[in-house]
């Protein structure tokens, strides 16, 4: 697998003093350079940040607090992704009440990207000195496509194989890890080894659902629903009708438990043995343990692979909208709480997994080992599966309401609602709609 980072390049960790002396320029706050002894003195900033899900962001908004006493930082959150969109899609139409800090999930942020001229160019406050903290697929995610950087990367989601060591014993295959690994090397090899599970264990299927499947696959395309000109794509994108095709007849072949992604049913399906593997970024383990409970610790082991390479499901970026009228202090802010230090320290709190190459050195990281996964060592496995992801998958600036749109379907077929051809049809006509639908603001 290639390798598109930059071996033993080690990141930057502070602004440049061209690039301080720039963002100084623009805020005329001399507090805000920082070194001044009258910082008691300076014009009280606040700064407003609009958070959704777990961040794990509140001991450092403390910890920045306390060493910028002109700064004040106040946190909007949304519950759910899904209300953070809306309001910030408001606020974007409205041409104001956007906070001085979004954060984008990474499913979404190619909606704004297109709207780009609506966000700050953080290279304009050094984020090109910055630029080697991130895995180069991180930073590319939040660059557009005549190369500003609106976005610093917070957390990831490398992708693993999570799997059943007992009822991989019960059909006959290797329980090591190790040795799993070596039975997935792409995704014809991971559904044959289904196949092969599913005479030996009628009972349980291969995994949880055909659409995280597909979302697995879909993820490593280089072009998906858009072409890396942002056109949309439709029924000649063979590479997405061949996935499709797969993820359908492994259905068929009853390797499909047939769950509802989030639903009660899938919740309460890892109490048994509903199936065996499941596509598993790092936040998933917390998700595994929680539905299995004490009865699956020790069953449940996590392989250091993932058909076809590497793949990311997960992650989010903190940007900085046009709209603040604090844009130094507000990209001086988002560069900190992305920095490696900080991603350790949220790593640490809330298990989001790091974005930045140096985070990967630190031991709180690599050395992590999880006892309810079989002592699986996560943390160096899940370096390895953010290394693996490689930089050329391009997506679009409706991707996430098209994505959408073919889940919804395909999870009629998967269910036995539909036939995959009328589901592909009823995806790719709703899918046309959803493209040529005029973004809001």
């Amino acid at each position: 697998m290639r390798r598109r980072y930059r071996a033993g390049h080690r990141p930057k960790q502070a602004l440049r003093p061209t690039a301080l002396l720039l963002a100084c320029a623009l805020t005329l706050l001399t507090a805000a350079c920082g070194g001044s002894s009258n910082a008691g003195d300076a014009p009280k900033i606040e700064l407003t940040i609009a958070t959704f899900n777990e961040f794990g962001y509140s001991d450092l908004y403390d910890e920045y607090m306390a060493e910028h006493p002109n700064i004040r930082i106040v946190e909007r959150h949304a519950e759910t992704v899904d209300a953070h969109i809306k309001n910030l899609d408001a606020n974007l139409a409205s041409g104001s009440g956007m906070a001085d800090i979004e954060a984008m999930e990474i499913g979404w942020i190619y909606k704004y990207l297109a709207r780009g001229d609506q966000f700050v160019d953080l290279r304009d406050f050094g984020a090109n000195d910055l630029r080697d903290r991130w895995l180069d697929w991180k930073v590319a995610g939040a660059t557009t496509q005549d190369g500003r950087i609106i976005g610093y990367g917070t957390d990831i989601g490398p992708e693993a194989i999570c799997y059943r060591r007992d009822l991989f014993a019960k059909a006959g295959l290797p329980t090591d890890r190790t040795e799993v690994a070596k039975l997935f090397t792409d995704w014809k090899s991971y559904f044959e080894t289904g196949r092969r599970f599913k005479a030996k264990v009628p009972g349980s299927a291969w995994y949880d659902s055909a659409v995280l499947t597909w979302e697995a696959m879909r993820n490593q395309l280089i072009e998906a629903y858009y072409s890396n000109q942002d056109r949309f794509l439709a029924s000649e994108n063979k590479e997405l009708k061949s996935t499709w095709d797969q993820v359908v007849q492994g259905s068929a072949d009853g390797l499909s438990a047939r769950l509802p992604a989030w639903s009660e049913q899938w919740n309460k399906a890892f109490r048994g043995d509903a199936f065996a593997t499941m596509a598993c970024p790092g936040w998933l383990l917390g998700v595994i343990q929680s539905n299995a409970g004490s009865a699956g610790k020790g069953k449940w082991d996590v392989a250091d692979v993932f058909p076809d390479g590497g793949g990311n499901w997960g992650g989010s970026y903190l940007t900085v909208p046009k709209q603040s009228q604090q844009q130094a202090e507000a990209a001086r802010l988002a560069a900190w709480l992305t920095a490696p230090e900080q991603q350790v320290k949220v790593f640490k709190k809330v298990g989001s997994f790091p974005s930045t190459l140096d985070a990967y050195d630190d031991p709180q990281v690599k050395s992590q080992v999880n006892a309810y996964f079989n002592n699986a060592p996560v943390g160096q496995i899940f370096v390895n599966r953010a290394r693996a992801v490689i930089l050329k998958q391009h997506k679009g600036p409706r991707e996430g309401e098209i994505n959408q749109v073919f889940s919804a379907e395909l999870a009629k077929v998967d269910e036995g609602k539909q036939s995959s051809l009328k589901g592909w049809n009823k995806a790719l006509n709703d899918a046309e709609k959803a493209a040529n639908t005029r973004s809001s603001g």
